[in-house]
């Protein structure tokens, strides 16, 4: 049944993965459990990956390079077609944000396992997405509207404020983007964030906003189905990030209240219904240190760290996004949401931290995966797989969940001295050292701390034990105390502290 928006839903029982590694995995699984049958692509370089040997069927697409195999988007269509699939989940990444995409699906009579075409382009254009959601009564951080030329800009930067941001107008991953301090630095900002974002997206149109400093990064996970019902599913911390690219996350935040959890779920249902959003999608957004928010960009897509969400409320994401696809409703209403314990995600990627993060190739030779209660790892890497320069450097996800943060903490720091990948370098050690630092344990980061305050060459001045810290935190947690209200261990006031002493009396 195609609706009036363009969206294609229907009853399906063969669908096609668009994608590679583990979110490919990941779908086949929940394709398995819905008795869906599969269909893999796969380049040259990915012909052993466990996710060709896991569908049901395989077909090859063509080169390693992902321009000449997983976005070439008649490829896809035409093994769908020879294979029966009548529909595709195009994962994240590749041509998950590909308005194009999505349509010649639904041109093909191919039910897309994402939102609407037109939801896709107007929120994969900053600018448009800008003005969409603030006449819906979305807060958005001061910008200059669309289309003014370099003199222009230069112009209006004085009303918007410095410190500001240059931003490429499409695409993300922090390309064509470019922090600006002072006034005379503007126009060759602006002319290299130009040059940038033509290389990466082919389009060179750029626009100011005003850097929030001292910002977290909050995302709310949403949820609609084609018979007008959206929910939110609660918010993610993701504010530790490198090159804004995100490394660790969690669900719930540690500085989000039910007051401003409702209040920015409000506002981005408001957001998605102003589009006429279908399916699985996420609005992120920056929030100050006194919890004003406001919006930063709409992820039409399955989210690489949904994992954590799922554990928090029970609800499988994917699943949701495979039964809106077929036409059916949400199951849950906004009443059944609810968020119970705490749950962190740590990215693992082939690269040195000890060697500015640069990636690493090669053949992994040993893998020891973590398990236990409370632990969860999404990969589709194996002994002998090869790491190759064609794709993204992410070889899997660790999740744990436990009741509280602290619990969880100390799960993830089992769980990461457990995890052994030999034959590549790993950020395994960045993540072990992240999760015994003392900002990380009190909540007290926002997302230019991984790269102006952390070190892999120091302990960042924590001279207590770490379960001690992770107390101190929950006990000031549980108070209602921001982040940056929590005073540490050594500073003149310590009433914050007091459960050091006690901890280290039941030590003994």
């Amino acid at each position: 049944m195609k609706r009036e928006d363009g969206l294609l839903t229907q009853k399906f029982d063969k669908l096609l993965i668009a994608n590679r590694g583990e979110i490919a995995m990941r779908i086949l699984r929940a394709c398995h459990e819905l008795g869906i049958q599969t269909v893999a692509v796969y380049s040259d370089a990915d012909r052993n990956a466990p996710h060709v040997r896991y569908a049901n069927e395989a077909y090859n697409i063509g080169p390693a390079p992902a321009r000449e195999s997983y976005l070439v988007m008649d490829k896809l269509i035409e093994v769908a077609k020879r294979s029966g699939a009548q529909a595709i989940h195009p994962g994240y990444g590749f041509l998950a944000e590909r308005a194009e995409f999505a349509q010649k699906c639904v041109d093909n009579d191919i039910v897309f396992v994402g939102p609407p075409a037109r939801a896709i382009a107007i929120m994969g254009d900053k600018q448009e997405a800008r003005q969409t959601v603030k006449a819906a009564g979305v807060p958005i951080v001061p910008g200059t509207e669309p289309g003014l030329n370099d003199e222009e800009m230069v112009a209006a930067a004085d009303n918007i404020g410095y410190p500001l941001l240059v931003k490429a107008v499409a695409g993300g991953g922090g390309k064509g983007m470019r922090p600006v301090h002072r006034a005379e630095d503007l126009p060759d900002a602006i002319a290299a964030a130009r040059r940038e974002a033509l290389a990466a997206f082919g389009d060179d149109v750029v626009y100011l906003e005003k850097m929030i400093t001292e910002a977290r990064h909050i995302e709310i996970q949403l949820l609609a189905d084609s018979h007008g019902n959206t929910i939110y599913l609660g918010e993610r911390e993701c504010s530790l990030q490198r090159r804004h690219q995100k490394l660790i996350e969690e669900s719930p935040s540690f500085v989000v209240d039910e007051d401003l959890r409702r209040r920015m779920g409000e506002v981005a249902v408001a957001a998605a219904e102003a589009v006429h959003y279908a399916n699985a999608g996420t609005i992120e957004f920056l929030v100050d240190k006194d919890k004003n928010f406001y919006f930063l960009e709409m992820n039409t897509r399955l989210q690489v760290e949904h994992p954590v969400t799922e554990l928090v409320t029970g609800i499988d994401i994917v699943q949701e996004m495979l039964r809106v696809a077929r036409g059916r409703k949400l199951r849950f209403t906004q009443e059944d949401v609810t968020l119970k314990g705490w749950a962190i995600e740590c990215r693992i990627n082939a690269e040195d931290p000890y060697n500015n993060y640069l990636p690493s190739t090669g053949t992994i030779t040993t893998v020891r995966v973590p398990t236990g209660p409370g632990v969860r790892v999404d990969t589709g890497v194996f002994p002998g797989y090869e790491i190759t320069p064609f794709y993204d450097s992410m070889i899997s996800k660790l999740i744990c969940y436990g009741e509280t943060r602290g619990e969880v903490v100390l799960r993830m720091r089992r769980a990461l001295q457990e995890y052994r990948i030999m034959g590549v370098k790993t950020n395994i050690p960045f993540h072990q050292i992240m999760v015994e630092s003392h900002r990380f344990l009190t909540g007290q980061f926002d997302t230019s701390f991984v790269e102006t305050r952390f070190s892999m060459d120091e302990d960042d001045g924590e001279t207590h034990e770490m379960e001690a810290a992770i107390l101190a935190a929950l006990a000031a947690h549980k108070q209602g105390l921001h982040a940056s209200q929590i005073v540490a261990p050594g500073e003149r006031d310590t009433s914050n502290w007091k459960w050091l002493s006690r901890w280290e009396r039941l030590r003994r």
